[in-house]
Order: C-alpha cells, then sequence, then structure tokens
C-alpha cells in the first residue's frame, strides 16, 4: 500500500499482507468461512447441528473450516467427555469482534439480491445451488 508516497505492508505471523483488506481476508476468506462464522454467531452448536445448517458443505470441508477457524483464534472447540463425545463450537471473544463486518456483509448481499434476486421457499431435499 502506498502511503503518503512511501511503499508499506503489515508484517503478521510471518506473512506479508498489502493492505487491510488482504488482512481481513486471510482470516475470513474463502467460500465457506464466513457462512460458519455467520451461524455460529448467535448460537453454539454441535458439528452436525451445524452441518445441518450448512446443507451444501461436506463434512470434510467443514471439519477442514472448523480447524482453521478455531487455529486462526476465531472459534471455539469444546469437547465433553461424555458417550458419545460431545462436542461443541462457537465464537471466541476475538470471533465475536467479526459480528458486525458479518452484519454488514449479510446486509449488502440481503439488499442485492432483494434487487436482483428472488426469494423462493425451498424444502431442506433442494439444492442451494
Amino acid at each position: 500500500m502506498i502511503i503518503k508516497g512511501k511503499e508499506y505492508y503489515y508484517l503478521m505471523d510471518g506473512a506479508e499482507f498489502h493492505c487491510a483488506m488482504d488482512v481481513t481476508m486471510r482470516f475470513i476468506g474463502g467460500k465457506w468461512k464466513t457462512v460458519v462464522l455467520w451461524y455460529l454467531k448467535n448460537k453454539t452448536y454441535r458439528f452436525g447441528e451445524l452441518k445441518k445448517q450448512i446443507p451444501d458443505i461436506t463434512e470434510k470441508m467443514l471439519s477442514i473450516q472448523l480447524k482453521s477457524l478455531e487455529k486462526d483464534g476465531l472459534v471455539k472447540r469444546e469437547s465433553f467427555a461424555e458417550v458419545p463425545l460431545r462436542v461443541e463450537y462457537s465464537l471466541t471473544d476475538f470471533g465475536m469482534t467479526l459480528i458486525p463486518v458479518l452484519n454488514a456483509i449479510a446486509k449488502w448481499g440481503r439488499s442485492l439480491a432483494e434487487t436482483k434476486g428472488t426469494l423462493i421457499e425451498t424444502t431442506h431435499q433442494q439444492s442451494f445451488r
């Protein structure tokens, strides 16, 4: 990025970022991260419950995304010593700082969809793609 004629970049966790948007997208970029974060913003979910909320994501991809979000400190994974094992996912305090960003992204998407698209009722058996 250029600030007052001088070139700068952010160095964070050993990686170079050329602007603030680059930093943000490092954490929430990709097809599924924002969707997972969206559902976790108001509720703690078990893996299977979260998978039901996002029918088009595969179990493998959901697992990958949750591990990545946990590694980044946005999602907390809590295991309970029960039979069968119970694992719950929720946003961390750091993850909660993204709620205004997620709300803004959703508001923009909703406005665009209402302007250019049509809201159609679907059943759980139907695909969203």
